[in-house]
């Protein structure tokens, strides 16, 4: 629309860049990609009941985007600088704390299993390719704590990022 006043979209900065989603730019003509890939409703009349569906494109959205990888990496900050008194916690404990946060709930001997199997992995990765981890480390605005070393962290924030697409997260 080249008479539009919202032709050039400036991106907040700061604190202002973590309103909820919200207070999100909406133009009817051009609606947001990710929004669209959710199937958010037109807007063009009220909708009760949203469509509840799961697609390879959403998977790819929350995988991928950068919104969604700082906030994988927020978390995994918090997570990591949670100590029980004076000492660290274990990997379990942290996993745990992940789970209490996510959904509210401990996770089963099972899901634990796989989930300190894949940060494992995870770590086995970050620690042979550590210009990996500076990468995925740079993704988004939010500084991080460089007290963390950057492999753990990275590693962490991968587990984080698998863990807020499960289904159970996205579709409470």
């Amino acid at each position: 629309m080249p008479g539009s006043d919202t032709r050039n979209y400036k991106e907040d900065l700061g604190a202002s860049l973590y309103r909820r989603s919200m207070y999100t730019f909406w133009k009817r003509s051009a609606p947001p990609a990710s929004m669209e890939i959710f199937n958010a409703p037109s807007r063009e009349q009220c909708t009760v009941r949203r469509e509840r569906t799961n697609t390879p494109l959403q998977a790819l959205v929350t995988l991928n985007d950068p919104q969604l990888v700082e906030a994988a990496r927020a978390l995994a900050q918090r997570v990591l600088l949670v100590k029980d008194g004076d000492k660290e916690q274990d990997d379990a404990q942290k996993s745990q704390n992940i789970g209490m946060i996510l959904l509210g709930r401990s996770w089963t001997g099972e899901e634990q299993a796989v989930i300190l199997a894949s940060l494992a992995d995870l770590r086995k990765y970050y620690i042979a390719t550590p210009s990996d981890a500076d990468a995925l480390l740079a993704v988004g605005i939010m500084t991080r704590d460089t007290a963390i070393p950057a492999t753990e962290h990275a590693a962490w924030t991968m587990l984080c990022n698998q863990l807020l697409n499960l289904d159970e997260v996205l579709c409470k």
